[in-house]
């Protein structure tokens, strides 16, 4: 049965999908896994090379993608940024991969028996699945595909329902490049299609919210495979009293509303001190109302629509609690129907207290509740406040007093002096603290080698130990 799917700018239904059911995902799977071994035997820089033509082959694609992802999410400049994202990881992936994987081979290491060597082997997983959501629809589709493929994986993708429009135009590149094109397919599903996915597979990548990480990750127990679960933030920030105001504040904007704000690592609590607080908001409050609509026209304006309409519900219900609970709203905070669309100008909250939604539950849209504190103490308890610990953020006068306070917040990453650092570098390996996830990171060398199963090979030289060695009188002497 075909499915619909919304345009986030017209809230009509201008495209469907027909999704893959638990039997072609098991045939599919079945098929993948007949030809990871030929994929495997090319080697490293074969399989560089096979990465290498995708790329290419997802440039000579760009344009047809990105219409794809203008249409999906409703933001024209962010879906070329995307495309082009992808490009660069492909060429990143293809450059280092090979000799990182020679660099983990280890060969002929000693042991503390002189007749003895090993050696390790990087084992990778057969059958990789990955199950990505709807924010950055085709990013978040290869940032685990791509290291998976360099390792040696045969990759299945199950994109979000919300956005698949990319979905055609991704795989018209794929088949271009043959050899992928046997050890990679990404399939138009829903979420049976994604639960069907985890148990033919041997190893499951998932981007999304902790309600649905939890039910990959118990699915995933149950068929005894790791998983790997990015999942959702709450992310904080603390502006501290040496940091300039002004600054502060536009660093505060920019990472709480990009995507409009529909994005894992954006801020979605701030925290001020008081000395500066009121000048903080002031600026805050008037840099806020100056953000533009990308309405009527895609090209010109600062932020988008929702790109899912149940998710601008959310958004109102979080803002309409906490203006019920006694919040002072001084900027935005009303959802527009504009075309159809729904769009939320950027919307700043005062007077905000922790049992609040909007600062209890991730939000997801352009929402920056404000928390004056007095002491540094204080705001490092509110920071760490929560189940969430994705990463955060502190605004200092200097680099070290921002790294003294970044040290005792319990998130994965921490930008120092700025916002959102994790959305710019790869290079850095971080883990997801709480209830933000669980595996190992997707980011610096982790982001390829958890993908392998290391083998011991134990080389034996001399005279093999006999029976005898072991005997009751032997072993007393």
């Amino acid at each position: 049965m075909s499915l619909a799917v919304i345009n986030p700018r017209t809230g009509v239904a201008d495209h469907s999908i027909d999704p893959v059911g638990a039997d072609a995902v098991s045939a599919l799977a079945a098929d993948l896994r007949a030809h990871q071994r030929a994929w495997l035997d090319k080697g490293a820089e074969g399989r560089a090379g096979a990465l290498r033509r995708l790329a290419e082959s997802v440039a000579r694609h760009r344009e047809a993608l990105v219409a794809a992802l203008i249409a999906d999410t409703g933001r024209a400049g962010l879906s070329a940024v995307e495309v082009d994202s992808v490009i660069r990881m492909l060429n990143r992936w293809v450059q280092s991969a090979p000799a990182l994987i020679a660099r983990y081979q280890a060969s002929s290491q000693g042991t503390a028996i002189p007749s003895i060597t090993t050696s390790t082997r990087l084992v990778p997983y057969s059958l990789v699945g990955v199950i990505s959501p709807w924010n950055f629809p085709l990013l978040l589709s290869m940032i685990d595909t791509i290291p998976a493929l360099a390792a040696g994986c045969a990759v299945i993708v199950k994109p979000s329902e919300i956005t698949p429009r990319f979905i055609r135009p991704l795989m018209k590149a794929i088949v271009e490049v043959p050899e992928l094109a046997s050890v990679l397919t990404v399939i138009e599903g829903d979420g049976a299609t994604g639960a069907a996915l985890i148990p033919n597979v041997d190893f499951i990548a998932f981007t999304g919210s902790v309600a649905t990480g939890r039910k990959v990750g118990e699915s995933a127990a149950r068929a005894f495979i790791p998983a790997s679960l990015e999942l959702g933030g709450k992310d904080p920030l603390i502006v501290l009293a040496s940091a300039d105001p002004e600054n502060a504040a536009g660093i505060a904007l920019r990472a709480s509303v990009v995507n409009t704000g529909q994005a894992c690592q954006s801020i979605e609590r701030v925290y001020v001190a008081r000395p500066i607080a009121e000048r903080f908001l002031a600026a805050l409050v008037e840099k806020a109302q100056a953000v533009r609509l990308n309405y009527p026209d895609i090209k010109v304006g600062d932020i988008g629509p929702f790109i899912s309409a149940r998710q601008a519900d959310i958004v109102r219900a979080q803002i309409d609690d906490a203006v019920s609970r006694g919040a002072k709203l001084l900027a935005g905070g009303r959802v527009e129907t504009l075309g159809g669309g729904k769009y939320l100008r950027p919307t700043v909250l005062t007077d905000v207290t922790p049992d609040m939604l909007v600062m209890a539950e991730e939000t997801f849209g352009p929402v920056i509740p404000v928390t004056v504190f007095d002491t540094n103490d204080e705001a490092v308890a509110h920071a760490n406040a929560g189940t969430f610990g994705l990463s955060a953020a502190v605004l200092a006068g200097t680099t070290e007093e921002a790294e003294e306070i970044a040290g005792r917040i319990n998130a994965g990453a921490v930008s120092i002096n700025d916002g959102a650092l994790t959305t710019m570098v790869w290079e850095a390996e971080k883990s997801s603290f709480g209830a933000s996830g669980l595996g190992p990171s997707r980011m610096g060398e982790s982001g390829l080698l958890r993908f392998f199963r290391k083998q011991a090979l134990i080389r034996q030289s001399g005279a093999p130990a006999p029976l005898a060695a072991y005997s009751e009188e032997a072993l007393q002497r």
